[in-house]
């Protein structure tokens, strides 16, 4: 028998925390960088006890808000590319239940975190204690089965010995590339603070191998058939290929063979934008050089990508008379995704291996990438010089408001600076290798058709779930994987006001982040949304009962805070903004008040949303009339 330590189960958790090592292609490092915490009852006495005798290497944060400390982990660990985490300790009962929205984002993107929120007694003598839910079905639902459809991993401990095998068990599916996503494991708070005698080998330096997943040659055969085979394949960038590190190799294959890079959100800063052959972002929210490649492809290489409905226009991108599909995925699942021919391994591993199997090919595209690219960075600088005139709106951008609207927006905001133009003014004056990052609104649809990332890994997309309130604190967890690098968060007035509250943790602990506001008063993506499928403008622009636009002083609440502000309606003004901005020690945030309708929208794609069949409004009928047209080109898979 080994020797024994009598800890208490928290204080067992921390130390097991502490010795967590990846490896991956010869490099080991410590996988757990710090822990999240709001402390209440249910946790304090318990995890909060075990760090402060002894956090080890870990280190601890304060957060202000239990959903915002969990993006700020999420972001964190997407950033440095799964290979390390943060954990996030909660007290039981509404603030476990505030991981929800957090769980659901890291699961839906396929990113590994460890929550650890308290739960309920075990012994269930003092139930129903504070912020207990009761069911009258059974006696053991808490709070916390809420977490389990959004956990890739979820474990309720109610003995200290459970606590081993559970830890485990959580590692492995938080360090396996094709699982990867939030491991939930609730612990009773009377069981936070039992002891128990562990066996010491418990606590040993564990390292988890992240060994690259090979094709097999029967896969890397049939892969190089069918790329031999096409004249016009293109190669959709996914997350995956972020992930597994794939840049070079992708470089390579599209140079040497001729074949066009597109991209999806999670995807871009793959390979930087200047890349002659990266013709951008596909989908809903892509280019339209990239959808003229995806319309014209009879091969779709699909790179660690789930092909979700941005991404291929609701299954619409794509000409399904002649295009087939192969994919690279080290999930055996996404690799199946629209029937393809499945190469289930790491994608830089595929690809290297692929690379020279495709000796004396070509594609037929020729010039015509370079032309497509072309065009399409013409349309991008036109977009940066649209100009608002009162008593005509420029007619090059889309929108539904009728002149004396979009007039009154810019007397009530006191602005005249379209969205386009502001971002790529940013694009411009900020450091190239500084990291942005977005997530819901219209926003995340300018940035990957507008937005140029020449540095690989500086463009964070929150995009698999969409989440409003992720912009902000997952700045946060940007500064603390990159704390020499400007970091900015480009985010909404509607998602600022959702959820900002690790605004306040970053200045509390000197973690300069920056913020840049886009103020148009409203949910303007969800307006277009509506508008553009035949209903009027419904309760998405910030009015008051007298119908007046709401000019929120943005600025003032963050310099309350702490932070440096600034105004800017200008482009002149923004430039001026950011250059001071880069000199600022502390948090900074403009606000940029931008007129609604000024956002890119169209090239070719569509969407498929639920619109009303029966309707008053015959803009509604035809509205639905044009969906079921557009379903029927659609691929059912």
């Amino acid at each position: 028998m080994g020797r024994k330590l009598r800890l208490t189960t928290a204080q067992a958790l921390i130390k097991f925390l502490n010795q967590q090592y990846i490896h991956v292609d010869g490099k080991e490092e410590p996988f757990v960088e710090g822990i999240f915490t709001i402390f209440g009852h249910g946790n304090v006495l318990g995890i909060g006890q075990a760090l402060e005798q002894d956090a080890g290497h870990l280190k601890v944060f304060q957060g202000k808000n239990e959903q915002g400390m969990a993006h700020a982990a999420m972001a964190y660990s997407k950033q440095m590319m799964r290979r390390k985490i943060y954990a996030v300790s909660t007290s039981v009962g509404p603030g476990a239940a505030n991981l929800t929205a957090a769980a659901g984002t890291a699961l839906a993107n396929n990113i590994p975190v460890l929550l650890l929120p308290a739960d309920t007694f075990a012994t269930r003598q003092p139930d129903p204690v504070l912020q207990q839910v009761e069911q009258e079905y059974s006696a053991a639902i808490t709070t916390n089965d809420a977490l389990k459809p959004v956990s890739r991993y979820w474990d309720r401990i109610t003995r200290p010995e459970q606590l081993m095998s559970s830890l485990i068990r959580a590692f492995e599916v938080m360090t396996d590339p094709a699982k990867a996503g939030p491991a939930t494991i609730c612990i009773s708070q009377d069981v936070e603070g039992e002891a128990y005698d562990f066996d010491e080998s418990f606590f040993e330096k564990r390292v988890h191998y992240i060994d690259r997943m090979q094709p097999s040659e029967r896969e890397l055969k049939g892969a190089a058939e069918r790329i031999k085979a096409s004249k016009n394949p293109v190669i959709l960038v996914g997350g995956g290929a972020k992930y597994s590190g794939a840049r070079e190799e992708l470089i390579a294959i599209s140079e040497t063979y001729g074949i066009p890079l597109v991209e999806t959100q999670a995807g871009k800063s793959t390979v930087e934008a200047d890349f002659a052959n990266n013709l951008g972002g596909m989908g809903i929210t892509g280019t339209l050089a990239a959808n003229k490649a995806a319309r014209k492809a009879d091969l779709i290489i699909g790179i660690g990508t789930r092909y979700t409905d941005f991404a291929t226009s609701s299954k619409t991108a794509f000409d399904f008379d002649k295009a087939k599909f192969l994919n690279i995925n080290v999930s055996r699942m996404q690799a199946y995704k629209l029937d393809a021919f499945q190469v289930v391994a790491d994608a830089k591993a595929a690809l290297g291996k692929l690379y020279g199997l495709l000796e004396g090919y070509k594609s037929e595209f020729g010039s015509t990438i370079k032309e497509w690219k072309d065009e399409w960075l013409a349309e991008r600088e036109r977009l940066g010089k649209v100009t608002f005139k009162r008593e005509a709106f420029v007619p090059e951008i889309k929108h539904h408001f009728s002149q004396a609207v979009l007039n009154e927006y810019a007397d009530a905001l006191q602005t005249e600076l379209p969205q386009t133009t502001a971002l790529l003014t940013i694009n411009e004056t900020i450091p190239e290798d500084s990291v942005v990052i977005s997530s819901a609104g219209s926003l995340p649809g300018d940035l990957q058709r507008l937005w140029h990332s020449n540095v690989p890994n500086t463009y964070h997309l929150e995009y698999g779930y969409s989440c409003m309130g992720y912009e902000v604190s997952g700045t946060l967890g940007l500064k603390l994987a990159h704390p020499d690098k400007e970091v900015y968060s480009l985010v909404g007035d509607g998602s600022f006001l959702m959820l900002h509250s690790e605004l306040i943790t970053a200045i509390q602990y000197n973690k300069k982040i920056n913020v840049l506001l886009f103020d148009n008063s409203g949910f303007g993506c969800i307006n277009n949304l509506q508008m553009d499928h035949g209903s009027g403008s419904y309760f998405c622009e910030f009015r008051t009962d007298g119908n007046q636009i709401l000019n929120v002083d943005y600025a003032k609440v963050a310099e309350g805070y702490g932070a440096k502000t600034y105004k800017a309606n200008t482009a002149e003004e923004l430039k001026a903004a950011l250059e001071d901005a880069k000199k600022q020690d502390v948090s900074t945030l403009i606000e940029m008040k931008v007129l609604p309708k000024t956002m890119t929208d169209g090239y070719d794609s569509w969407w498929h949303v639920g619109v009303a069949e029966v309707s008053e409004q015959e803009s509604v009928r035809k509205a639905y009339e044009a969906k079921e047209k557009m379903l029927n080109a659609a691929k059912q898979y």
